[in-house]
């Protein structure tokens, strides 16, 4: 298992430096009356990764990946492969689009039109293959076996996690004396990049999890990597069966601390978002800020994480890719989704194809 390190994050953010958007930093209001930073309150931040390209952090991780196999020579003619219909596929698509590369993704036959059109929308050779995910994936890793390509990973893979952690040097940078980063966690690869980096500066990590979708904490309770059942609000982008090894090396660490959240609080999260903030992000996201007390309008007075009077706090907010008509509804998002395998999300939502990464960081639309 590759243990993670600092230097893999920061040759991470410099090797995606001007081809991914720096997260935008928003400060968050308080939820008690008088709190801030001239009464001794927290100061609690919103760091807007849902605007990345593709709409989530993931294009962080595939830009890595492929940037980094590219420097060693080994992007073969036949592309990249993956199967994953959520946020893990269409930033392969997107980064595999920028760099020339071919790119499949792999899908069960189940999978809503809207995923595989999008997908395409991006360049990527969309193939369908079972009914299921799991089908689906043995599928890509046959296809990779007979074509050369090289096989990518929705978040257990070294290169995407470092990826993923290179937003704490830009969170730093808008918030030096930042103290906790707190990151909703599904299959480890945001948390484990995220931590990585985090240790380095001795800031703390909070990773939030939906309490019917706790695959990062029921292995800190193992000792060991196990499986989980999934049911939750939030299974369509936190819904991993289980963590990855190198999730659980990095919340191991003194600066780490789990939590769970009830689905209830990652509804009202979610919606309290969108009504104090206009943010439409999807309950990923509302998981994170569920995880912590005092941000106003979010409904979570009640959260398991409460900073101390004058903790600099950064939630991230991962994605955005949802149905937005969800927000609007009083029952609040549907369970009747699909719930993918690989732990990535699905997508409801269909927004135009991103901009190609570029060095200069201009933005030519397709």
């Amino acid at each position: 298992m590759h243990h993670l390190s600092y230097g893999d994050v920061k040759t991470a953010a410099d090797r995606v430096a001007d081809r991914v958007r720096p997260v935008a930093v928003a400060r968050a209001d308080a939820g008690s009356p008088g709190a801030g930073p001239d009464t001794g309150g927290a100061e609690l931040y919103f760091a807007l990764e849902f605007m990345q390209h593709t709409g989530s952090f993931k294009a962080r991780g595939a830009l890595n990946f492929l940037l980094a196999h590219r420097e060693q020579g080994e992007l073969p003619d036949a592309g990249v492969t993956l199967a994953s219909g959520g946020n893990a596929g269409l930033a392969c698509a997107w980064a595999a689009r920028g760099l020339g590369v071919p790119a499949t993704v792999f899908l069960p036959e189940t999978a809503p039109r809207a995923k595989v059109e999008r997908l395409r929308a991006y360049g990527a050779d969309v193939r369908l293959a079972g009914a299921e995910y799991a089908e689906a994936a043995a599928a890509c890793e046959a296809f990779a076996a007979d074509t050369g390509a090289l096989p990518s990973h929705a978040y257990d893979h070294p290169l995407i996690a470092a990826g993923a952690g290179t937003m704490v040097e830009e969170i730093r940078a808008q918030v030096p004396l930042i103290d906790t980063v707190v990151v909703a966690v599904g299959g480890g690869g945001l948390f484990a990049g995220v931590a990585a980096a985090a240790q380095h500066h001795g800031i703390r990590v909070v990773a939030v999890e939906p309490e019917r979708c706790r695959a990062l904490n029921a292995a800190l309770e193992a000792g060991r990597v196990v499986d989980v059942e999934v049911d939750s609000v939030a299974a369509d982008s936190l819904g991993a069966r289980r963590a990855t090894p190198m999730a659980l090396a990095a919340a191991g660490h003194r600066y780490v601390r789990s939590v769970l959240v009830g689905d209830d609080a990652v509804v009202a999260a979610r919606h309290g978002l969108w009504e104090h903030y206009r943010l439409a992000v999807e309950n990923a996201a509302g998981t994170a800020v569920a995880g912590v007390a005092g941000v106003a309008g979010c409904g979570n007075a009640h959260a398991p994480y409460v900073p101390a009077a004058g903790e600099r706090v950064a939630v991230v907010l991962c994605g955005s890719n949802a149905d937005p008509a969800e927000l609007t509804r009083d029952a609040g998002p549907s369970r009747e989704t699909e719930l993918p395998r690989d732990g990535e999300p699905s997508q409801e939502a269909e927004p135009s194809p991103d901009a190609e990464p570029s060095r200069d960081g201009a933005d030519s639309q397709r």
